[in-house]
């Protein structure tokens, strides 16, 4: 299925499925354990019920939102997601200008196949932040803040969800694993997807050698990924506290969020630490199973702070209609991760344009049918819970 015969993400994670090798797709599409929190972060929507307003003049409508002094052209940015490189040959470049050339925020994950520095070279003009696994040495993690305050990003999304790293079964079946491992099921699957095996993984290695983490707390242009790497990469992440926000806090200039919260008393000691907003978010259901939906605490989380603080959201959004419910919750602003990964995945940057475009396209068609002729128009009143 080519992704210009796609109308709506699901078609797309149908292209992408029959693009990428199962090792690849499943380490994209996957959640922790019994996929339970997985689950729920697409039943949740089900739950909520649309109240809409007739009779209303839906001219002119605008998709715009404001957030802190800068106008974007819709609701959502894009997600951090870790080793994109997997899905497309220089994958956090195309999701980057994709983003940038759309009006909308991009986020790039420390675990991403390309230098940061690349990433806003290439996306200059569009609005970069960083997301950042910390680590409990502050002298490398320092260096790593330095490198993307340098580049010129313009937030820090530090992650605090993932103390350990989710238990994912899906890739001890498929034998695939991070450092990467060639054994005859990985060389079968790859051989069974020639797209992908000379589009992204071969185009890599002649590009940059073996994929490995360029933002991590390597110096640039170090080893490709080991077991070394990865143990230093995930070392002492299980001691981060709310001290080591502060301490960024008091380092970072710019606009600070905290990742992963899913209470509204963490919420709360975000903000008393400093930071500018946080991210409602399970990790996409690939940390702890079990875990409530993101959508599900939103408007606890959004009353609990109030006003004063920005309140973004990810985890299993696929439709224009969840990005407005969650926007009617209390949201700021989506983000979207696995949606416009399987644009990517299905069509590379192009395909990232198409995944955009359809969630534009639908935010607006769902504004239409509300009553709604802006973003600010969008009401709490206007959905009812089951």
């Amino acid at each position: 299925m080519h992704y210009r015969h796609t109308y709506n993400i699901e078609d797309l994670h149908r292209a992408a499925r029959q693009r990428l090798p199962r090792m690849c797709f499943d380490w994209l599409e996957g959640g922790a354990e019994d996929h339970v929190t997985w689950l729920r972060n697409r039943e949740i929507f089900e739950q909520y019920r649309f109240r809409p307003h007739v009779m209303v003049d839906v001219g002119g409508r605008s998709q715009q939102v404001g957030l802190f002094g800068k106008t974007f052209e819709a609701p959502f940015g894009l997600a951090p997601v870790g080793a994109a490189g997997l899905y497309s040959h220089r994958a956090d470049v195309a999701l980057a200008r994709a983003a940038r050339d759309a009006g909308i925020p991009f986020v790039l994950s420390t675990a991403s196949f390309d230098p940061l520095e690349e990433v806003a070279k290439a996306a200059e003009g569009g609005t970069l932040w960083f997301q950042l696994y910390m680590s409990k040495n502050r002298e490398t993690a320092g260096k790593l803040v330095r490198r993307a305050f340098d580049a010129g990003f313009e937030a820090l999304v530090v992650t605090g969800d993932v103390a350990v790293i989710g238990n994912r079964e899906y890739n001890k079946h498929n034998r695939f694993s991070v450092p990467f491992r060639m054994n005859m099921p990985t060389v079968v699957d790859g051989l069974l997807h020639p797209r992908w095996l000379f589009g992204v993984f071969l185009k890599t290695l002649m590009h940059s050698g073996v994929p490995r983490y360029h933002n991590d707390e390597s110096p640039p242009g170090s080893q490709a990924v080991t077991k070394e790497s990865v143990a230093s990469f995930q070392a002492r992440r299980d001691e981060i506290d709310w001290a080591d926000v502060q301490w960024l806090r008091d380092r970072w200039p710019r606009k600070l969020f905290v990742k992963g919260v899913l209470r509204a008393d963490d919420a709360l000691a975000a903000q008393r630490h400093g930071a500018d907003g946080v991210f409602v978010s399970n990790h996409g259901g690939r940390a702890l199973d079990g875990a409530v939906s993101s959508l599900e605490v939103l408007a606890e989380i959004r009353a609990a702070v109030g006003p004063a603080m920005k309140v973004m959201i990810d985890s299993g959004f696929r439709r224009g209609t969840d990005v407005v419910k969650a926007l009617a919750l209390g949201a700021d602003m989506v983000f979207v991760g696995r949606a416009t990964l399987y644009g990517l995945a299905a069509g590379g940057e192009p395909g990232v344009r198409h995944a955009i475009a359809l969630l534009r396209s639908e935010i607006d068609r769902t504004l239409a049918q509300l009553g709604c002729r802006s973003i600010a128009d969008i009401a709490p009143d206007m959905l009812r819970g089951a």
